[in-house]
């Protein structure tokens, strides 16, 4: 099974994009999935995370400017993003922890945003 990030680009600052996750599999059982992202040179942070349920939290830097939502029938994670700052440019990936000490997916190659200031 496998989570296929898309819906990266290059937009100016202030700007929106909307990232989905869709996955090849069944994740209707899976407790939470989660947005991350990865800026060069520094290390993988969790953006958003979103329950079964629906119950959302977010990373302070992003709380207000991003929503992340999950369609189970779809198999799909959403992570609408506005008013895009250049600290956002990043890879950001999708993934769903297992435990405390493992995923259920692969990383994948996740997908670049570029904001412009």
């Amino acid at each position: 099974v496998q989570l296929q990030a898309s819906g990266g680009g290059s937009v100016q600052a202030g700007g929106s994009l909307r990232l989905s996750c869709v996955s090849s599999g069944d994740i209707s059982t899976i407790y939470v999935i989660g947005w991350f992202r990865q800026a060069p040179g520094k290390q993988r942070e969790l953006v958003a995370a979103i329950t079964d349920v629906g119950s959302a939290n977010y990373a302070d830097s992003v709380k207000g400017r991003f929503t992340i939502s999950r369609d189970n029938d779809e198999k799909t994670v959403y992570l609408q993003m506005n008013s895009l700052k250049a600290e956002d440019t990043a890879v950001y990936y999708c993934n769903a922890p297992r435990g405390s000490t493992s995923w259920y997916f692969e990383w994948g190659q996740g997908t670049l945003v570029t904001v412009s200031s």
